[in-house]
C-alpha cells in the first residue's frame, strides 16, 4: 500500500517522455494518493483491530471516490471503514496534527 501511496507517475525518472504524454489521458495513473493529505496508521497503535492498517485521506469528494476505487482494485482486502472506526481514526489524526502544530507554535512561538 506504502508504494502506491507513494508514487507518482509524473516524478518517475524512469518513465520517457511518451510514457508521460500518454498519462494525461489514464484516468487511473491520475489518481495521485502523494499529491493529497494522507496518513497510515496501524491498528494496534490506535487501539482497533491488530493486524489492520487504516488510511486516513483527507481530499476531494471525486478524488476520494475515484481513490477507493482504485485501491480496492490494487489491493486485495481493501475495504472502507463503519462509520465508528473512521470516526475514531479521524479524530486520532486531527488530533495528532494539532498537537503537532500546537509544538511548532511553542518551539518558533
Amino acid at each position: 500500500m506504502k508504494k502506491l501511496l507513494e508514487y507518482d507517475p509524473y516524478l518517475d525518472k524512469s518513465l520517457g517522455e511518451d510514457a508521460l504524454m500518454k498519462l494525461k489521458d489514464d484516468k487511473d495513473a491520475n489518481i495521485i494518493f502523494a499529491r493529497q493529505d494522507y496518513r497510515i496508521k496501524d491498528g494496534i497503535s490506535i487501539n482497533l483491530e491488530r493486524g489492520k492498517s487504516y488510511l486516513y485521506l483527507s481530499a476531494n469528494e471525486e478524488f476520494l471516490e475515484k481513490g477507493e476505487e482504485k485501491l480496492k482494485k490494487s489491493i486485495d482486502g481493501v475495504e472502507r471503514a463503519d462509520q465508528k472506526t473512521e470516526a475514531t481514526v479521524i479524530q486520532i489524526v486531527e488530533g495528532e496534527r494539532t498537537e503537532s502544530e500546537q509544538g511548532l507554535g511553542f518551539l518558533f512561538g
